[in-house]
């Protein structure tokens, strides 16, 4: 039976129970001086993956095989359907996955190829038709409505950016978020952001972060390689054997498809693989502990995450710590 906390003076509440949109700023503050890399935090894998361009303007992106892109070129209307079926990740937009409680959005930033423009896409398969700087502006208006949650950005797997695309992010990110942004000197406390009104951590896999002081370097992200649920699960459980990493790091309980799998599974979809194993991997979650011990977890993401009660899922773990601090 799983621990309550009393809110607000009113009937004990699990903390899956709280509002996902606001969580944070309702946690009891036994929690508000635990650093947030040592909380249960639910996340989101390929968050901007709803908008991917569907009218077959957009090519292939450029990190799939060469067998695909040929194919693409020369059988779009046969191969298109199906990048689509297993490329989609999520279905809800990045303020409604807000507002479901997800606090960790994974960012894969890319400009397009022959496009003379300096605009930069999300991508997964093929790019996104919304731009990155539209996307930031979101999550901005999201958190001015929400001052008291704080978000996780993970800029990674870049492609095609060179040094001058990366500059102009990092100048889109900083007119994007501006006092929201956290240096990476302050101490990772609900109680600290919150007394300074820092709400936006933001983590860039590339060497330009060490040389900023409102870069995080990257955030580790535990990837099975898996689409079979107990071979994941089996292959963390392995991984917590030896230890998390001391700062932030993602579990991404998103299973991975190969080509073996779509061509015997002709019609089905990502979604559908899915929605199959959650039941499984859920369960699996519920029996993790957030904290510092040797096999806790910090971060975890997923796809799909408006589903199967995900992120309450992973907020109440949070309890557990309760327990150990009473």
């Amino acid at each position: 039976m799983s621990s309550s906390v009393v809110v607000s003076g009113a009937r004990k509440l699990s903390l899956g129970e709280l509002p996902m949109e606001s969580w944070m700023s309702h946690l009891p503050c036994a929690l508000w001086d635990i650093p947030l890399y040592h909380l249960a935090i639910p996340g989101s894998h390929n968050a901007i993956t709803y908008c991917l361009d569907m009218n077959d303007r957009s090519p292939v992106d450029l990190t799939q095989p060469d067998m695909l892109q040929k194919l693409d070129k020369y059988m779009k209307p046969l191969i298109r359907p199906f990048v689509y079926k297993w490329a989609i990740t999520q279905e809800f937009t990045i303020k409604q996955q807000l507002d479901c409680g997800i606090r960790y959005c994974d960012l894969r930033i890319a400009h397009r190829p022959n496009d003379s423009s300096t605009d930069l896409y999300f991508y997964h398969g093929v790019y996104t038709t919304l731009t990155v700087e539209a996307v930031l502006t979101e999550i901005r208006e999201w958190l001015d409505a929400h001052p008291r949650e704080v978000l996780i950005l993970s800029f990674s797997h870049f492609l095609d950016l060179n040094q001058e695309l990366h500059m102009l992010l990092l100048t889109t990110i900083r007119n994007t978020f501006t006092s929201k942004l956290c240096p990476k000197t302050e101490v990772l406390t609900l109680r600290n952001l919150w007394a300074l009104g820092y709400t936006v951590i933001v983590s860039y896999e590339h060497n330009m972060a060490s040389s900023h002081s409102d870069l995080w370097p990257h955030i580790p992200y535990w990837w099975a390689n898996k689409c079979k649920a107990e071979a994941l699960i089996e292959e963390f459980e392995h991984r917590k054997q030896h230890g998390r990493p001391g700062g932030f790091f993602v579990t991404g309980i998103n299973l991975t498809e190969d080509l073996k799998y779509i061509c015997t599974h002709p019609t089905e979809s990502l979604k559908d693989l899915v929605m199959s194993t959650y039941p499984a991997l859920l369960g699996w979650v519920k029996e993790q502990t957030p904290g510092s011990r040797v096999g806790s977890l910090n971060i975890i993401a997923g796809d799909f995450i408006t589903e199967s009660h995900f992120a309450p899922t992973v907020v109440a773990l949070n309890e557990k710590l309760l327990k150990w601090s009473s």
